[in-house]
């Protein structure tokens, strides 16, 4: 009888040790784009959901605040910048701060001169260059965008 070694050699071990590479790389790369597009569910729900605040400040109010344009950056998202009228509500304003936070760019709020119509528009974390907007019209959209900065609407294109 022969005495053969019990063991595996190093090829077939280096040929295991390349397919579970080959593998991990595919899983995690689906991860990623998980990710991403949980970030962009996230992102239309936290605007969905400021559509309906937005619409309970109006039947206060009877206004959402006249020429508004309110931004939170990513970078710091603590500071709010020109938000009066109804992106002065905490409420609110906590939501653009979340927004803002999984995006990871600049939300943008707008309302227009009389008061009636606002917007607002987030970058999506998938694409730098499509957002979503909602508007006060209970009009939603994914539209292009030229730069990394969300832009001031008050009506969704």
């Amino acid at each position: 009888m022969k005495n053969f070694k019990k063991g595996f050699t190093l090829i077939e071990l280096l040929v295991v040790v390349a397919i579970i590479g080959i593998l991990a790389s595919v899983v995690l790369a689906s991860l990623n784009t998980a990710r991403s597009k949980g970030s962009d569910a996230a992102i239309k729900a936290n605007l969905a959901n400021m559509r309906a605040q937005a619409a309970m400040y109006y039947d206060t109010n009877s206004t959402y605040g006249t020429s508004v344009t309110c931004t939170v950056t990513a970078a710091n998202p603590n500071v709010l910048t020109g938000c009066t009228g109804l992106f002065a509500d905490t409420t609110m304003q906590s939501a653009l701060k979340q927004a803002a936070n999984t995006s990871g760019q600049t939300v943008t709020a707008t309302t227009d001169t009389t008061g009636g119509l606002f917007g607002v528009e987030a970058v999506l974390k998938s694409s730098s260059t499509t957002a979503f907007c909602v508007d006060s019209a209970g009009k939603t959209s994914t539209p292009t965008i030229t730069s990394n900065t969300a832009v001031a609407v008050t009506a969704c294109p």
